[in-house]
């Protein structure tokens, strides 16, 4: 049976951690950050607001796509960063990896596919996968 195709999709590459230095982050990953921020340090969200970090983040953010394209978005963003798995490893060890997907819904019954190359990846780099599932706007 096929279904419906997701409305959207975002994704986000991130790091948390109580010590995350977003600076050591970014040096092992080769790539800087959409937001980096150490625990009680200030960021603010893409609308402006200021934040007070509740813990050390460092996240990279795809570009949203309409209709979905997940599997591109992750890619997208693996891309970007290094392919030594030593380095990803070493991070995982030490901080929460996250692939994070926001998806969005249009009709009841859409649904998505992911590639087996970007499955292997993810599980390559011991990220967790984190899906939030929207309805409407």
């Amino acid at each position: 049976m096929l279904m419906g195709r997701l409305g959207q999709s975002a994704a986000t590459l991130g790091f948390y951690g109580d010590d995350l230095d977003p600076d050591e982050v970014s040096i092992l990953l080769q790539v800087q950050p959409t937001v980096g921020v150490t625990k009680g340090g200030r960021w603010r969200t893409s609308l402006g607001t200021e934040k007070i970090a509740h813990t050390g983040s460092w996240r990279i953010e795809a570009v949203r796509c309409e209709p979905e394209d997940l599997s591109s978005q992750v890619e997208a963003l693996l891309a970007l960063t290094t392919s030594d798995l030593s380095v990803w490893r070493a991070l995982t060890a030490r901080f929460r990896g996250v692939i994070f997907c926001g998806l969005w819904l249009d009709t009841y019954n859409d649904g998505l596919e992911l590639r087996p190359q970007v499955l292997s990846a993810i599980a390559e780099r011991g990220l967790i996968l984190d899906f939030d599932i929207y309805v409407g706007d």
